[in-house]
């Protein structure tokens, strides 16, 4: 199996599939929600580091999103069941909206 040499930031990713930055978090929180060693976390001397993904973790968001843009409530039930704040909530919503 060959060797992860390239990742892309959490913020490269939101900007690259065109998703919402916030959206992307809060998928990507739990990290059951992409396939094992695909979301790599960067130490980069900061609290908070960085939060990357392989290419397959990549594709892994996109097909949950997908999946989850398929269920009765959509988004916006995802992330009622994740308990986000309703301004979270909207803020993301509205950004599905112009999509």
């Amino acid at each position: 199996m060959a060797r992860v040499t390239h990742v892309h930031t959490i913020d490269e990713v939101a900007r690259r599939i065109g998703e919402n930055l916030e959206l992307i978090e809060i998928v990507s929180a739990n990290s059951d929600n992409i396939d094992y060693g695909e979301m790599i976390w960067v130490d980069d001397g900061t609290e908070e580091g960085i939060k990357t993904f392989t290419d397959r973790g990549i594709e892994c968001l996109q097909e949950l999103l997908a999946d989850i843009r398929t269920w009765k409530g959509g988004i916006r039930e995802f992330l009622r069941d994740e308990q986000c704040d309703p301004k979270v909530i909207e803020s993301i919503m509205a950004d599905e909206k112009n999509c």
